[in-house]
């Protein structure tokens, strides 16, 4: 990659993409626009842009294809997925596939940079932090940075997952409720299910699971929720 852009707006529709890159540019970044799926992979070869806007329908690849492929390609990159189908599925494929976050549309452009803004920040964080944070030991989490270490390990988890993990981490043994959980993940009064924080805590699990293949410290509760225990059953 040999050019850099702060954001790309794949998004088929003119009158939108053009309200939101006008938004952006006001606020100081650059931004492109492509409206064909097909289009995206071929330009980012030769750019390196710092999140993606990405709509869920588009013509070609769709934004879910696109999704997964640019996260395997460029795990560095911030991706918010763009969507007019309110269904929940739409909603928890988005964020399986490895979307940092999704807006609903109609939006307002002032949401669009505000997540922007949001998501760049913890990006810009992570980047900044020294390894005084990586050299502690067990499960440490970097508020500045978004991150959550294992033994100095990353786990690369989503703004959404590391919301997730500090709720529990900090009440350890405490039962959350689904809707409590809810309650503090998105603070926004988004509309989403039960399903997708089970979603979520399954991936997180996983992501734990990873660095410590003998560890189990997210528990379920049958018929409650979930608690977090810094000692392995």
């Amino acid at each position: 990659m040999n050019e850099v852009s702060d954001i790309l707006i794949v998004e088929d529709e003119p009158k939108i993409a053009e309200l939101v890159s006008d938004y952006l540019k006001s606020a100081g970044y650059t931004a492109t626009h492509i409206a064909h799926g097909d289009e995206v992979l071929p330009w980012l070869e030769h750019h390196a842009p710092k999140l993606v806007l990405l709509d869920v329908m588009l013509p070609g690849r769709d934004g879910l294809t696109l999704c997964r492929e640019i996260r395997h390609r460029s795990p560095q990159i911030g991706i918010i997925m763009l969507t007019a189908r309110v269904e929940e599925i739409d909603r928890l494929l988005g964020l399986e596939i490895g979307a940092d976050d999704y807006i609903c549309k109609p939006f307002s452009p002032r949401e669009v940079l505000a997540r922007c803004k949001a998501l760049l920040r913890r990006m810009e964080s992570s980047e900044e932090q020294g390894p005084e944070v990586a050299a502690k030991q067990g499960l440490v989490l970097d508020p500045q940075g978004w991150r959550a270490l294992a033994d100095g390990q990353d786990l690369g988890l989503t703004a959404i997952e590391f919301q997730l993990l500090s709720v529990m981490m900090q009440n350890p043994g405490r039962i959350y409720s689904r809707e409590q959980l809810m309650e503090q993940m998105y603070r926004d009064h988004r509309i989403v299910s039960e399903r997708t924080v089970d979603s979520h805590v399954k991936k997180l699990r996983k992501k734990i699971a990873d660095a410590w293949p003998t560890r189990e410290i997210i528990h379920s509760v049958y018929g409650v929720g979930y608690k977090y225990s810094p000692e392995p059953r």
